[in-house]
């Protein structure tokens, strides 16, 4: 029992980093209705920054981190604006296209500035803090907070503020949005800005545990995804719910029915599975549109 209590908590505490990256996944969607595979690439890419900032011009943490949350979202901005912008009513197989080729140029510039050893990363929550227990560690319960702080701060953003339900006007009806004077394309913008800004925030927090290299994320992103498909890509909250349980699922499955080595096919199941069955996810929205 004390086993499978460990691997059950151990899994939560994944699945929260996964989750974040499903929280970025979903905020790119709903901007564009495209899964961006350069997630990860770019969050890898902003967690080096802060690497940079802490390790060899003498930043503290959280100033580091602060500084890159905002170096990423304007990085995000600038993608979207120069990159994304001029293919906005391509066919969906060129914006993959692209998507897959910041991938790649992301991947070689962290390797080409940072080089490809991998590299420690420091947590911010030491190991003896209060909030440390048996079955969490201190880093695990304060990435947890982290991201309950950015779940509550999107919530509030898109209810409260003008410029959220702009945002959430231009993803859901565009064509309406610009007839009310909403400039859509600047709100696909800040869309990507806050996805990239996201995956800053999730990368910095996973670095401590799997290492920093120009590869960090490749996997991350995959159970990320499983997490967004299997809790809805149009839900924030369901897409951390689902990161959650993608979490807990590969701990127990690794565990004690297909091993370690086969983990990774855990998150491949899901993606397969959820778009098979239920594609909309557990907590998605069914659309129903009139042709």
């Amino acid at each position: 029992m004390e086993a499978l209590l460990y691997q059950v908590f151990s899994g939560l505490a994944n699945g929260i980093i996964y989750g974040s990256v499903a929280l970025a996944l979903v905020m790119i969607y709903q901007a564009t209705h495209h899964i961006n595979f350069a997630q990860g690439e770019m969050a890898t890419f902003s967690t080096f920054i802060a690497w940079a900032l802490i390790n060899e011009a003498g930043w503290s943490y959280w100033a580091a981190f602060f500084f890159t949350v905002a170096v990423s979202f304007a990085g995000g901005l600038l993608v979207q604006r120069i990159v994304l912008k001029p293919i906005e009513k391509a066919p969906v197989l060129t914006n993959v296209i692209v998507f897959i080729g910041l991938l790649l140029i992301f991947n070689a510039l962290a390797g080409m500035f940072f080089d490809h050893t991998i590299k420690s990363f420091a947590s911010p929550f030491p190991k003896d803090a209060w909030f440390d227990t048996k079955y969490f560690s201190s880093h695990q319960i304060g990435s947890a907070g982290v991201l309950v702080v950015v779940l509550f701060a999107l919530f509030a953003f898109f209810k409260y503020t003008s410029v959220g339900l702009a945002m959430r006007a231009a993803a859901q009806n565009p064509d309406s949005a610009k007839l009310v004077g909403i400039r859509v394309s600047w709100m696909l913008g800040l869309g990507w800005g806050l996805a990239a800004a996201i995956g800053a925030v999730a990368g910095m927090m996973v670095a401590p545990i799997v290492f920093l290299d120009p590869n960090m994320m490749a996997g991350i992103l995959l159970y990320g995804f499983a997490g967004a498909l299997l809790g809805g890509i149009d839900n924030p909250l369901g897409a951390v719910i689902g990161g959650l349980v993608v979490g807990v699922l590969e701990n127990l499955l690794g565990a004690y029915v297909i091993g370690t080595e086969l983990k990774l096919t855990v998150a491949l199941v899901l993606i397969v599975g959820t778009l098979t069955l239920r594609p909309d996810g557990l907590f998605g929205k069914k659309v129903v549109t009139r042709v």
